[in-house]
């Protein structure tokens, strides 16, 4: 049971960072469209659909890459996982 609660644990605290990863990345990526355009001049124009299918597709991907390694540790001992790493 206690490994069960462990993967749960695990994969909340994996979403919350992805979740966290595409927030920071979409919105650095607003900041320096709204620099470079203010600096060329030019009208700014970032689509709302955009800026959330970032972090959308930010938490896809990381989920998917990191799904192999993580169901692969959960199978293992703390210590044998640690090893492989």
């Amino acid at each position: 049971m206690q490994r069960v609660a462990d993967r749960d644990g695990g994969a909340i605290t994996a979403l919350l960072l992805r979740r966290r990863g595409g927030l920071a990345g979409a919105s650095l990526g607003v900041v320096v469209v709204y620099g470079y355009a203010a600096a060329q001049g030019w009208p700014v124009t970032v689509p709302v659909r955009w800026a959330v299918t970032g972090p959308a597709v930010a938490v896809v991907a990381a989920t998917v890459a990191g799904l192999y390694p993580a169901l692969r540790a959960s199978r293992m001992s703390p210590t044998g996982a640690l090893r492989s790493a």
